[in-house]
């Protein structure tokens, strides 16, 4: 082992982090690998409750943020999510699962990760350090008002994201964090939603408390925001498509439903017509009921 003389360059030492909520040890000091199999299951299971009373500690701010999102989009604005690694993974599902459940348009609810696409299924931890490095994707969106960016960073101090925030509030888009560690708000945020987790009991792994936190609370945000633009109709989703076996099937149980005259058949025959979209079927049923 080479000894430091001043001869010698040495790199740069990070910044400590270790005052970060998520970079605390967990409380319960529980050493993982001393627990026999069912307890380190039972262990790691219940801790996830942190996960759901952190997100309901946050309701008020999270619905602050869905109106924001309902009015942008109100004005033609779209929802980008920024993120890296797990944050970043989950921002991405958030926007590819809205479509197929709200038969949003694609263009309108985006993520976007450190990293590209390929972060989706290889770590690319490097990229996260850079706080320009957002600015690419944000040119290439052309984001401006009305859009809403909100970032999301389990420690709260990523630079990508805290940086694609700065880079967002200049072209005028409304932005937000979404933070598993308590915080002060950063530069260019006009949102800040702390989801307190606390520390992991595996130190610093984001995926577990913080991350299904993270997920509860953009299942909330979303599920709100396409409910009040008109996408849900008595907790069924209106806007699908029997575009597959399973979702013709959907549609069919939603139309008897809202029509318990219906028969299976007759129903299909209605869903036909309405090329396979459940809104239109519906749409065209209580037209001919109503006599418009």
């Amino acid at each position: 082992m080479t000894e430091p003389d001043g001869n010698v360059d040495f790199r740069d030492l990070p910044a400590d982090r270790g005052e970060v909520d998520t970079e605390r040890p967990h409380p319960e000091g529980v050493a993982l690998e001393a627990l026999e199999t069912t307890a380190l299951i039972g262990f790691l299971a219940t801790d996830q409750h942190r996960a759901v009373n952190a997100v309901e500690a946050a309701t008020a701010e999270l619905a602050v943020l869905a109106e924001a999102v309902v009015a942008a989009m109100n004005r033609q604005g779209r929802l980008i999510y920024l993120g890296a690694g797990t944050s970043g993974r989950l921002g991405v599902l958030d926007a590819s699962e809205c479509p197929p459940t709200f038969n949003a348009d694609p263009a309108t609810i985006i993520g976007v990760i450190a990293g590209g696409d390929a972060s989706l299924r290889r770590s690319s931890e490097g990229a996260e350090d850079d706080p320009q490095g957002a600015v690419a994707d944000l040119e290439r969106l052309k984001v401006a008002s009305p859009d809403v960016v909100i970032g999301i960073a389990a420690g709260g101090t990523t630079p990508w994201v805290l940086g694609g925030l700065v880079e967002a509030s200049r072209r005028g888009a409304t932005t937000a964090l979404i933070s598993c560690a308590r915080r002060g708000t950063p530069e260019g945020c006009d949102h800040l939603v702390v989801l307190a987790t606390g520390p992991e009991p595996l130190v610093g792994s984001t995926r577990m408390a913080a991350g299904t936190a993270t997920k509860i609370a953009l299942n909330a945000l979303t599920t709100t925001v396409f409910t009040r633009l008109g996408r849900v109709r008595g907790g069924r989703m209106i806007d699908l498509r029997a575009t597959n076996a399973k979702l013709h099937d959907r549609c069919l149980r939603i139309l008897r439903e809202l029509f318990p005259d219906l028969d299976r058949r007759e129903a299909d025959r209605w869903l036909h017509a309405a090329d396979d979209s459940l809104r239109a079927a519906v749409e065209s049923i209580e037209a001919e009921r109503h006599g418009v």
